[in-house]
């Protein structure tokens, strides 16, 4: 009796089924990195808009910082000149105030003698003494305020040796008992501030011949 030959099924190759069986798990993967990597693109971008968001808020902030500065600035630019131009235009209110107390007394003389004027038939010596002692003490209290206080100063040239520095001359004659030019007389008085001649006295000048 003759033997069934067995037919053997072929076996299938063993390293194909482990490809095969991995190929969907790494399609799986791969599509779970796009996923993952979708999500991280997409939290960078919202990242980023914030990120922006938060820098045109500061640029603003900034901004408006700037202008504010800008505006405080230039009120105050405005406040300077302005109290510099005050400053310049009333500089001399003390001087003026001493001043007028002086004009004061001028005033109280003036109306004296003038009310002695509508009698002046009557003037005796003694009231023009009187009048004259009152105009001399002003003048010299005017004078003593300006020195002391304000450091003007009228100086006497009379004797001096002729300086173009501190006198002008309006009149010359020769004279042979000199031998530098000289004031012989003071026609107008000098004055000094703070030891600066601002007004040149007007002299009469002796050159020797």
């Amino acid at each position: 009796m003759e033997k069934e030959e067995r037919k053997e099924e072929p076996v299938a190759n063993a390293s194909e089924t482990p490809v095969e069986q991995a190929a969907p798990v790494e399609r799986a993967d791969a599509q779970a990195a796009k996923i993952t990597d979708a999500e991280q693109a997409e939290e960078a971008s919202l990242d980023n808009a914030a990120k922006i968001e938060q820098l045109e808020r500061q640029i603003e902030e900034l901004k408006d910082q700037y202008l504010r500065k800008v505006a405080d600035f230039e009120n105050f630019r405005k406040r300077m000149n302005r109290e510099k131009q005050e400053a310049i235009e009333y500089a001399n209110t003390a001087l003026l105030l001493d001043i007028i107390l002086v004009m004061d007394d001028f005033e109280r003389a003036l109306r004296a003698a003038s009310v002695t004027s509508e009698n002046a038939e009557n003037w005796t010596v003694k009231d023009f003494q009187t009048f004259y002692e009152g105009v001399s003490m002003i003048e010299k209290r005017l004078s003593s305020q300006l020195e002391n206080k304000w450091g003007l100063k009228r100086f006497d040239s009379a004797g001096e040796a002729f300086d173009p520095n501190r006198h002008e001359a309006l009149m010359v004659e020769k004279s042979s008992e000199v031998s530098e030019a000289k004031v012989a007389e003071d026609l107008v008085k000098g004055y000094t501030l703070k030891d600066r001649v601002i007004r040149p006295a007007k002299v009469k000048v002796t050159m020797p011949e």
